[in-house]
């Protein structure tokens, strides 16, 4: 599907539960544009497969410039611009539900800046990018707030998620995987249950 968007048209896929009418509205954020992140992305399948599970209906989405989404690269300020819009269409469909809100590493940051004003009812991060983004001006979400990280991440140093999260309030809910890297390989059934076992509780 083809949703408005500030560039341009936004490629998207909404994924509905199998039963019963949706609980929530879920938007899931891919990684980044520049290193080959779209909506197919396994980590965001993933995640967006657990909203799923959980009664969400489901947006995954392209950032600008992106498979078939209009735009070029802006460096997380045009994304977030992307995401609110992606979030307001879904909320047009859909009034009224709560709002879970998803991203993995660049996605994470993205989320991470939109979800004040989305105002998000539920947050999940998976492997945000503390150390590689300017997270300074990220308001601490007041919603409840998942961090999920592997302990041998290559790309995003794990000890300063902990910091970065540690000296927020209110606090996240760290899940730490031991032995696991940036792209979660042969452990997504793990980065799964942590999010139904979130988004159900």
């Amino acid at each position: 599907m083809r949703l408005a968007g500030p560039a341009g048209p936004i490629e998207a896929l909404f994924e509905w539960p199998a039963q019963g009418a949706p609980r929530a509205l879920g938007v899931v954020c891919h990684p980044h544009p520049m290193f080959g992140g779209t909506l197919t992305n396994k980590v965001v399948h993933t995640v967006a497969r657990a909203f799923v599970a959980q009664g969400a209906a489901t947006l995954r989405f392209n950032f600008r410039g992106v498979g078939g989404s209009a735009g070029s690269y802006d460096d997380g300020r045009g994304e977030t611009d992307d995401l609110l819009a992606v979030i307001g269409a879904g909320r047009a469909r859909l009034p009224g539900l709560p709002l879970w809100l998803g991203g993995f590493s660049f996605g994470a940051f993205v989320a991470l800046r939109a979800q004040a004003a989305a105002g998000a009812a539920r947050l999940v991060t998976v492997a945000p990018p503390v150390g590689r983004w300017d997270f300074s001006a990220i308001e601490a979400p007041r919603c409840p707030w998942l961090v999920i990280q592997g302990d041998q991440d290559e790309l995003v140093d794990p000890a300063q998620v902990a910091g970065w999260v540690a000296a927020l309030a209110p606090q996240a809910r760290l899940t730490l995987l031991p032995g696991a890297e940036h792209f979660f390989h042969g452990r997504l059934h793990e980065v799964k249950a942590a999010v139904l076992a979130f988004v159900a509780s």
